[in-house]
């Protein structure tokens, strides 16, 4: 493999990542604040389907952006009140949603604009544009250096930038803000945070409505990179992304690395369709599932040792 192909592979598992790792600091703020969130998956549908919607009718990319995200906190408010407010399960809640959100895209893209579940295509000031970064163009011939950061670094859109640098913003409200300490007690000891006098419901909401924000920058941007939006094309990142911040231990960084893993794999399958070793040929279906694969081989091994926030899953009554 030559050094364009590796760049060309870095390039795309970097373009593929972008909606996992969006998605896994969803995850990460929810369950950090004892939220589990199965409804991942149903959320970035939703705002795939309505930022693409939205942008092909109105022609802006930012107004698809807009309703994409605001399509995916209704789903994140009405997860908090069925977990939070009533105390609901969970997990049954967020795979409710998920079925919500496959059937009602489908039935709203065929009622709008009758493609099969569908939409148009998205051109022009409808999809987000490739930003070039300075001094790309002029450095693109220096040796090694040059296709690095012209071909690698540069030429992503706006949300590819957002993700990578929400990777340490969320470190840092995490781990050196007093929301982040509030929020990290809620998921580990909520009846403490309680008796200090913060208010559990708030944090829980909160951590619930970031996740539905994240979730709509992750669906949009799937949608913008397949110009279009189609019937269930989230294609199981939301449980992609809920396996890599298992693997990740429920850290920023260490979710960045995980959905990079899961990103080239993804950029693998797409490339290499046989893979000839010589002896045999890996059939291109093995290739395609080795995202899925290896997403049950993390799960089955590496689950018994990540250890979860204590009070994840479990509705906290407040004591009188």
């Amino acid at each position: 493999m030559d050094f364009p192909t590796v760049i060309q592979m870095l390039d795309s598992t970097v373009r593929l990542a972008t909606p996992l790792l969006l998605a896994c600091l969803a995850g990460l703020f929810s369950e950090r604040a004892g939220i589990f969130d199965i409804g991942l998956e149903g959320k970035m549908l939703v705002s795939a389907f309505a930022s693409a919607a939205f942008a092909v009718m109105s022609g802006s990319v930012w107004i698809g952006l807009a309703a994409g995200i605001a399509a995916s906190v209704l789903l994140a408010v009405i997860h908090g009140v069925a977990s939070i407010t009533f105390r609901g399960n969970q997990l049954i809640s967020g795979v409710a949603l998920n079925f919500l959100a496959s059937g009602l895209t489908v039935l709203l893209s065929q009622s709008w604009f009758g493609l099969g579940g569908r939409t148009p295509s998205m051109e022009g000031a409808a999809r987000f544009d490739e930003i070039t970064l300075p001094y790309a163009n002029a450095l693109k011939d220096v040796p090694v250096f040059g296709p690095i950061y012209h071909d690698l670094i540069s030429g992503h859109t706006i949300l590819v930038y957002v993700a990578l640098a929400l990777v340490p913003l969320t470190a840092w409200v995490l781990y050196s803000t007093r929301f982040g300490l509030r929020l990290r007690a809620v998921g580990e000891n909520p009846a403490a945070v309680d008796t200090a006098g913060v208010s559990v419901v708030a944090i829980r909401y909160a951590a619930v409505l970031i996740a539905g924000v994240l979730c709509g920058l992750a669906g949009a941007y799937l949608a913008s990179l397949a110009a279009q939006f189609g019937r269930e094309m989230t294609a199981g990142r939301g449980y992609i992304a809920l396996a890599a911040l298992i693997f990740a231990k429920w850290r920023p960084w260490y979710a960045l690395m995980a959905c990079l893993l899961f990103g080239f794999l993804d950029a693998v399958a797409i490339r290499f369709q046989n893979i000839d070793l010589g002896v045999f040929v890996i059939p291109v279906q093995f290739t395609q599932a080795l995202p899925y694969i290896i997403t049950v081989v993390i799960l089955a091994g590496f689950v018994g040792k990540a250890i979860p926030p204590r009070a994840g899953g479990e509705p906290y009554v407040k004591e009188r």
